[in-house]
C-alpha cells in the first residue's frame, strides 16, 4: 500500500433482483419494470476519490440520482473509464473522467447499455453491452456479451458469440482478455459461469479456469502483479447480488479443471471487487466498507462510508503498466474461419469409443433468444434444452481422427462425433466459436487442456493435405425443428394406431392433443424415456449416452417393434429432431408470457383445488398418503410422491394436496399427462377411473362406472372450463395462434418486424421471423 495515494470507488444502493448479473435494462413481460437499482427510482450513485494517507474524500462525480459503476483507472493514472447511467434516463453508457474531476465526456450512446468497460493496451477499450440483442435464456432480464471499441467510442464491434451473458473483462499481462462466460449447452443452467480468456479481437477464445467445477460463480477476475495468478469473487451457487462472494486465488499452473488450485483470502462475509495489489495485499468492497485482505485471513477495514448507498468497485490510482499487445488475427471480409481437430479420439470420458468408430461431425449451432419469461425452458423443451438448436450440417473426420473444416464465423457452435450409421458416439455441451478468417485447433475431443498434440512418424494430419471441408447440410428439412410440425405426422402415421386414448395397447400416449404446457406425445417420449438429451445435467456424459444412440424411439421405427418402419426421410426426420435437442417449440414466438403461463396454472387449479371434495371422496382410498393400500395403482399417474428435505425423506404426499395445498410447481408437472385440453373427455383423469365397459381404461377398477356418475361430470365440467379459459387466446401450434405483444415489442426493436405492423390485422409465419432475426446478427 505505501505505493497507493489515493482510491476511487463508486456508491449506488442494491439492485432489486437476486441475481449476479440482472442490474441492467427491463424485465421482458414489463418493459416499465426496470432491473437496475430501485426500479427506476433514484439512485445514490458517485464516483468518489479517497486520500488514503489523509482521509480526505472528493466527489468526483454526482449523478444527482443516476446510477455509477466499474471504474478503472488509465494506464497513465490521470483519467478514469466507467459507466454512467443519467437520472431519468434508462441506459448505461459509458464515460470518463480525469482524475481531478474535470474533463467528463461521454463515449457511447444509444438504446442498449453499456458497462463493465476495461482499457485495452492497443488503446481499444473492452465492455459488456446489450448490442447483442437477446435474452438470458432461462430468465427474464437482457443479456450482455463483450464489445470492443476505439478510445472515443468509435468503431463498436462485437467479439463474443454467446448467447448467455459475457461478465468484467480485464486484461492479464500476456495481453488476452479475462472474463467470465457464463453458458449450458445440453447441461444444466446455474452450474458453468466459469473464466474465459480470449484475444482483443475475440480470436482464441479458451477456458482459463473451472469449466469442470460446477456450482460456483467466478466473476470480477483481476491478475496478480509479479505472478501468474489471478484473484476473483467466488460468488456461491448461481451467484449472488452484486458479485458477492469470498476473494479467491486462482491459477491455471496446473491446467483448468483441478480443484486443488483455488485458494480462499477469507472467511465469513461476502465481499465484492477484489483487486490485488500484490499476491499478500487486496482491496475489497464489504457493505459500506473498504478492506484489505493480507492473503493468510485477515480482513481489515480501512475505509467506511457514511453516506448512502453500498461502495463498490475500489481501485488505486496510480499508473500502471500497459500490457503486451497482440496483433489481431481476423479478417473482418472474411465470413467463415476455419477449424482443424488433431484426434477425435484424444479425450477424457471416451471409454469404450474404437479408433475409426467416428466417421462425420455434425455442427449445430446454439440459437440467442428475443424474448423470454421464465426460469425454465418453458415450451422449448420439457427440463432438457433451453435454447433451440440449428443444425448446420456435417464433416467429415479422416481415419487418423483428424478434421478440417470451414465454419460461419461469430456463431455459437457444437459438435456430435456420429459413427458409420449416423448415430451419436460423443456430443460436446459447450460451445466453441471463430472470428472471420479466424484459424483453431483442438487437441482432441474434451482432451485435457494442458495437453498438446502427439508428436507423429507422420507429422501431418491426414485432414491437412487438402482444403478444409464444406459442410454439408441436409437439404430438404428444415434447420430448426418444430415437434408438431416436424414430429408428430410421422406418429400419427405410425404409432398412434396403437398408442392412443381409446386403443391404449401401447400404454404410451403419442396423440398430439394439448396438456396444459406441451402435447401429451411429447411429454409422453420423455416420460418414458424414449428420447435421450441430457436432462439438464452436468455435461461431458459418458459415449453414446445421449443423442440419436440412447433414444429407444429410433430402435422403435427400424421394423423391429410390430413391424414398424419409417421411411428415409422420416427417420432423418427424427433423427435431426433428437440430436437438435429434441425441442416442442421450435420458434421463441411461442415462449409465454406471465400472464399465459399463469393461466395454464389456474386451469390446473380448477381442476384439483375446486373438485378437491372429488379427489378426497373417490380416489383417496387407494391413493393415500399414509400408504394404503401398499401399492396403489400407477397408471395413468401415480398421484404419490415423496419430497426431500432438510430433514430427510417427508411422508408421501398426493399431488392433488400438494397443488391445492402448496401450488407446489414438481407436482404440478404430472398433471400433464392427466388433464387433455384439446378434447376434455379423453383426459386420463377421467379414463382411468372410469370402467372399461363405458370407454375408460379402467386402470383404477370402476370407480366411475359410467359417465353419467356426478363426480365424472364435476371433473369434466371443471377441464372443459379450463380448455375454454385456454382457448380464449390459441395456443401454439393450434389455429389461430399469434405470438405475445413482448415478442412483437421486440421484433420491431430489432428492425426485424416494421414499426406499423399490427397482429391483429397482419398474419406473421413466426418461423421465418426468428429465421431473420438470427441472420440479422450474423
Amino acid at each position: 500500500m505505501k505505493e497507493v495515494q489515493e482510491v476511487v470507488f463508486c456508491t449506488r444502493l442494491k439492485y432489486d433482483d437476486p441475481h449476479w448479473y440482472a442490474n441492467i435494462g427491463y424485465y421482458c413481460d414489463d418493459e416499465t419494470k426496470k432491473a437496475y437499482t430501485g426500479n427506476g427510482q433514484p439512485d445514490a450513485g458517485r464516483l468518489y476519490k479517497w486520500n488514503v494517507h489523509t482521509g480526505e474524500k472528493t466527489v468526483l462525480l454526482d449523478a444527482q440520482g443516476g446510477s455509477i459503476r466499474d471504474p478503472q483507472v488509465h494506464y497513465d493514472g490521470r483519467k478514469i473509464l466507467f459507466s454512467y447511467r443519467k437520472a431519468g434516463t434508462e441506459f448505461y453508457h459509458l464515460h470518463e473522467i480525469q482524475s481531478d474531476g474535470t474533463g467528463l465526456k461521454q463515449l457511447t450512446s444509444g438504446e442498449f447499455d453499456d458497462y463493465e468497460p476495461a482499457y485495452l493496451p492497443d488503446g481499444g477499450i473492452a465492455f459488456v453491452s446489450t448490442r447483442c440483442k437477446r435474452w438470458v435464456n432461462c430468465w427474464m432480464t437482457q443479456v450482455g456479451v463483450i464489445y470492443r471499441c476505439d478510445a472515443d467510442g468509435g468503431n463498436i464491434e462485437l467479439i463474443s458469440a454467446n448467447t448467455e451473458h459475457d461478465n468484467t473483462p480485464w486484461v492479464l499481462p500476456d495481453g488476452r482478455i479475462l472474463y467470465t462466460r457464463w453458458e449450458y449447452v445440453d447441461r444444466s443452467q446455474v452450474e458453468f459461469h466459469h473464466l474465459w480468456t480470449m484475444n482483443p479481437d475475440g480470436t482464441g477464445a479458451a477456458v482459463y479456469y473451472g469449466n469442470q467445477q460446477p456450482h460456483i460463480v467466478m466473476i470480477d477476475a483481476k491478475p496478480v502483479p509479479g505472478t501468474d495468478k489471478v484473484v476473483a469473487s467466488f460468488s456461491p451457487g448461481h451467484g449472488v447480488n452484486e458479485h458477492a462472494g469470498i476473494a479467491t486465488i486462482v491459477s491455471s499452473e496446473k491446467g483448468p479443471d483441478d480443484a486443488t488450485t483455488p485458494r480462499r483470502l477469507h472467511q465469513g462475509k461476502l465481499v465484492r471487487d477484489p483487486f490485488s495489489l500484490s499476491e499478500h495485499c487486496f482491496l475489497a468492497a464489504r457493505d459500506n466498507e473498504i478492506v484489505l485482505l493480507d492473503g493468510s485471513g485477515r480482513v481489515e477495514p480501512i475505509y467506511r462510508h457514511t453516506g448512502d448507498g453500498l461502495v463498490h468497485e475500489p481501485r488505486p490510482i496510480m499508473p500502471r503498466p500497459r500490457e503486451r499487445i497482440i496483433t489481431r488475427r481476423t479478417n473482418p471480409v472474411d465470413p467463415m474461419g476455419r477449424m482443424v481437430l488433431a484426434d477425435v479420439y484424444d479425450g477424457r470420458n471416451l471409454t469404450g469409443v474404437k479408433r475409426g468408430e467416428i466417421k462425420t461431425l455434425l455442427i449445430l449451432e446454439s440459437l440467442p433468444k428475443q424474448v423470454n419469461f421464465s426460469g425454465g425452458p418453458d415450451l422449448v423443451s420439457w427440463l432438457g434444452t433451453f435454447t433451440l438448436e440449428r443444425v448446420v450440417g456435417t464433416v467429415p473426420v479422416e481415419a487418423d481422427g483428424s478434421a478440417y473444416f470451414e465454419v460461419p464465423a461469430g456463431r455459437q457452435l457444437f459438435f456430435v462425433a456420429l459413427d458409420k450409421d449416423d448415430l451419436s458416439v460423443k456430443r460436446m455441451q459447450s460451445f466453441t466459436d471463430v472470428m472471420p478468417g479466424e484459424v483453431i485447433g483442438c487437441v482432441g475431443c474434451h482432451e485435457h487442456r494442458a495437453k498438446t498434440p502427439e508428436n507423429r512418424r507422420d507429422s501431418q494430419l491426414q485432414a491437412l493435405r487438402r482444403a478444409p471441408s464444406k459442410i454439408q447440410p441436409f437439404a430438404g428439412f428444415p434447420d430448426v425443428m418444430d415437434f408438431t410440425r416436424d414430429i408428430q405426422p410421422i406418429l400419427d402415421r405410425h404409432c398412434v394406431r396403437c398408442h392412443a386414448y381409446e386403443k391404449r395397447e401401447g400404454r404410451v400416449l403419442l396423440e398430439g392433443d394439448l396438456g396444459p404446457t406441451w402435447s401429451h406425445s411429447f411429454f409422453s417420449l420423455f416420460a418414458h424415456r424414449q428420447v435421450a438429451d441430457g436432462r439438464n445435467g452436468l455435461g461431458n456424459q459418458p459415449p453414446r449416452t445421449l443423442g440419436s444412440s440412447a433414444s429407444a424411439l429410433l430402435k422403435k421405427v427400424d421394423g423391429s417393434h410390430y413391424e414398424v418402419k419409417a421411411t428415409p426421410d422420416e427417420w432423418r426426420a427424427l433423427w435431426l429432431w433428437i440430436e437438435s435437442g429434441a425441442p416442442y417449440a421450435g420458434t421463441y414466438a411461442a415462449l409465454r408470457n406471465e400472464r399465459t403461463q399463469a393461466n395454464s396454472g389456474a386451469a390446473i387449479r380448477r381442476v384439483f383445488q375446486e373438485q378437491s371434495s372429488v379427489f378426497r371422496r373417490r380416489c383417496h382410498s387407494c391413493h393415500n398418503p399414509q400408504g394404503s393400500p401398499a401399492q396403489p395403482p400407477s397408471f395413468p399417474f401415480n398421484y404419490e410422491t415423496r419430497r426431500k428435505t432438510k430433514g430427510g425423506l417427508q411422508r408421501p404426499t398426493a399431488v392433488y394436496e400438494r397443488i391445492i395445498l402448496e401450488n407446489d410447481p414438481i407436482a404440478f408437472f404430472s398433471t400433464e399427462i392427466l388433464l387433455n385440453f384439446t378434447r376434455p373427455r379423453l383426459s386420463p383423469l377421467l379414463l382411468g377411473p372410469l370402467a372399461k365397459s363405458a370407454g375408460g381404461f379402467g386402470s383404477c377398477g370402476e370407480v366411475f362406472r359410467d359417465a353419467g356418475d356426478p363426480d365424472y361430470q364435476a371433473l369434466l365440467s371443471a377441464i372443459e372450463k379450463g380448455k375454454i379459459d385456454l382457448d380464449t387466446e390459441p395456443r401454439f401450434a393450434t389455429p389461430g395462434f399469434r405470438p405475445n405483444a413482448q415478442y412483437i415489442r421486440e421484433m420491431k426493436k430489432f428492425a426485424i418486424l416494421p414499426q406499423a405492423f399490427d397482429p391483429a390485422k397482419q398474419s406473421i409465419d413466426v418461423f421465418e421471423t426468428d429465421q431473420k432475426y438470427w441472420r440479422s446478427l450474423w
